[in-house]
């Protein structure tokens, strides 16, 4: 399955040490794999790349999203329902990986990591196999939100021996002590969830984000990416004055919902809306 990289990590920092150097931020794109099919998934995140994407973010479809609001629900369940599952999601990568510099990141909940095991869902009780064809397939990062640093040791194991980062997400709720334990788990970076709840589009950020950033930046020199609820160019611009990056998940998603059924029409709006945002950041 896939290409062999030596190590996806590297791909990872070289992106963040080259936007330092030239004082860019990094434009975070994500989209569901498989939605509405895998050939769109595809043909978007070929096309998000070429739009000034500087990493690629994609979700593996899971039933019981709990962080995410009803857009990225909505999502998962085309993609569920089109009869994707992770290692469909893989082979899609291995194709764009090959075709584009920018890193790719995989979103997954933490079940159908452990379930993965070669297309066998049998006693699979470790996360091995799939980070192991994650590598294979060019993914640079794992984020896994239903995973806290406590419990991702056998992640983290996984992911070191074949050079993939694993990414924590910290927010405003989390307490000094604990920022600073998603500081040390993190490695590539950090995801900063800027509100309190689920993924969805906001009208406008609250301000805590700012301080938990700041925060961040006083104990850790890896870089920080802030998603959940980033919706517009001009928030996108706000946030990018603070952190390293932006993500940006359900806003994207919401524009291109209405013409699903139109793979060129998909793509058209992805693009325009990923440029609007890449003129901001």
């Amino acid at each position: 399955m896939g290409q062999s990289v030596t190590c996806p990590l590297e791909k990872l920092h070289a992106t963040f040490t080259r936007l330092r150097r030239t004082h860019r931020k990094a434009l975070i794109p994500f989209i569901m794999g498989g939605d509405p099919n895998l050939q769109t998934t595809k043909a978007l995140l070929l096309a998000l790349a070429e739009a000034g994407a500087d990493l690629l973010e994609v979700g593996i479809p899971f039933s019981d999203p709990l962080a995410d609001g009803p857009i990225i629900q909505r999502a998962s369940s085309r993609s569920l329902n089109d009869g994707t599952d992770a290692e469909d999601v893989l082979e899609i990568v291995s194709a764009v990986s090959r075709q584009v510099a920018v890193p790719l990141a995989l979103l997954s909940y933490w079940n159908p990591i452990l379930q993965y095991r070669n297309g066998s869902r049998a006693n699979a009780t470790s996360p091995s196999a799939f980070v192991r064809d994650a590598q294979r397939c060019g993914a640079s990062a794992l984020i896994v939100p239903d995973l806290p640093p406590e419990e991702a040791h056998p992640l983290q194991e996984a992911a070191r021996r074949v050079g993939i980062a694993t990414v924590f997400l910290a927010a405003p709720t989390s307490p000094p002590e604990r920022l600073r334990a998603i500081a040390r788990a993190s490695e590539g970076f950090i995801y900063y969830v800027s509100v309190t709840g689920t993924t969805g589009v906001r009208d406008r950020l609250p301000a805590e984000w700012l301080h938990g950033v700041r925060q961040l930046k006083l104990i850790t020199t890896t870089p920080i990416c802030v998603g959940f609820g980033i919706s517009t160019p001009a928030q996108a611009a706000a946030v990018a004055r603070v952190a390293d990056g932006v993500i940006v998940g359900s806003a994207l998603i919401r524009a291109i919902e209405p013409v699903l059924s139109n793979r060129s029409v998909v793509v058209k709006r992805a693009v325009s809306f990923v440029r609007r945002l890449r003129r901001a950041v």
